[in-house]
């Protein structure tokens, strides 16, 4: 079921904690163990409304959309991880404290992050002895996003003052985080100014998730010899790279130097593939100009009536 507009997450930062579930997502006293993943966010880097935008329409609180995240979350151990650490920190702590409440301030078994895009790291400015002082939370990172944490300020501080302590990931490589859930990063193409980039398969004891909210073209991706319709069918469910709808989106602009796989282009390339693959895919990592964040949409409803859909804040799977 598609989560209301009203209930969007600034205006779930104040429902009660022993409210029913919403969007689909139980409260904090459901009582399985079983582990899941849970949508913190979908939108770019900017988050909507992004900084600049003029006032009007887009300043109404229930078209906030958080920048794209997820969090996975063990009940049977109260751990809890985040993929990625936005801009949006502040409110997805929460969030993630008002679905899964831990003891401690973060309260975060770990941190995971895909690449060195603004998006995707800046948050863990709030780990440092500014904001919350955290205490070696555990942040796992590729070679050169290891690296780049390492020898670049302010990150470097959040290292020397041990308020992060960097853990290594490899291409293709299982991490297990406990002993129900594993995550293994792959390799993508996109650019790499800074560190390269990585989609996370996350598995665990019944289903497996794939996260990519960046990557260039799927025709680059092909030239490395991986197609997205088999990372999709060998996964449950695939929250992949939506942030632009199609060509033309940004005026003005050449959306070549900006590479990522139209909506458009991910429909035609899973056109023929059966309804059971299509269904999996939800799209995440929405630009603010991107129609298909609106339910009122043309672009979601042609998106829909292809199978596809696009990820909704707080959706939750079970792992």
């Amino acid at each position: 079921m598609r989560t209301p507009l009203r209930f969007l997450p600034l205006i779930l930062l104040l429902a009660m904690p022993g409210c029913a579930g919403i969007g689909g997502v139980p409260s904090s006293r459901a009582t399985s163990t079983a582990p899941y993943v849970v949508v913190l966010g979908i939108a770019q880097d900017g988050g909507y409304p992004q900084a600049g935008t003029r006032p009007g329409d887009a300043w109404d609180a229930e078209r906030r959309r958080l920048v794209a995240s997820l969090a996975i979350v063990d009940p049977a151990s109260g751990a809890r991880w985040l993929i990625e650490a936005t801009p949006d920190f502040r409110e997805q702590l929460h969030l993630l404290d008002r679905i899964a409440p831990a003891d401690g301030v973060p309260g975060l078994t770990g941190i995971l992050l895909t690449h060195a895009h603004v998006g995707h790291y800046a948050g863990l400015v709030h780990l440092g002895h500014e904001v919350i002082g955290a205490r070696d939370v555990p942040v796992y990172a590729m070679p050169r996003m290891h690296e780049f944490l390492s020898t670049n300020g302010p990150w470097d501080q959040l290292v020397r003052f041990r308020n992060i302590e960097l853990r290594r990931l490899e291409d293709g490589a299982a991490t297990r985080l406990n002993d129900r859930i594993s995550v293994t990063p792959f390799l993508v193409p996109h650019r790499d100014e800074y560190s390269e980039t990585v989609g996370f398969r996350i598995q665990g004891p019944t289903r497996t998730v794939v996260f990519l909210p960046d990557v260039d073209k799927w025709e680059r991706w092909d030239e490395w010899g991986v197609r997205i319709e088999d990372v999709v069918t060998g996964a449950d469910v695939a929250w992949l790279d939506g942030t632009f709808y199609a060509d033309g989106e940004i005026p003005g602009r050449d959306m070549a130097q900006i590479p990522h796989p139209f909506i458009v282009e991910t429909m035609r390339r899973f056109a023929d593939a059966p309804p059971e693959v299509r269904a999996k895919v939800r799209f995440i990592h929405l630009n603010r100009t991107n129609p298909a964040m609106w339910e009122d949409s043309e672009a979601r409803r042609a998106m829909e009536r292809a199978g596809l859909r696009v990820a909704e804040p707080l959706e939750r799977v079970g792992l």
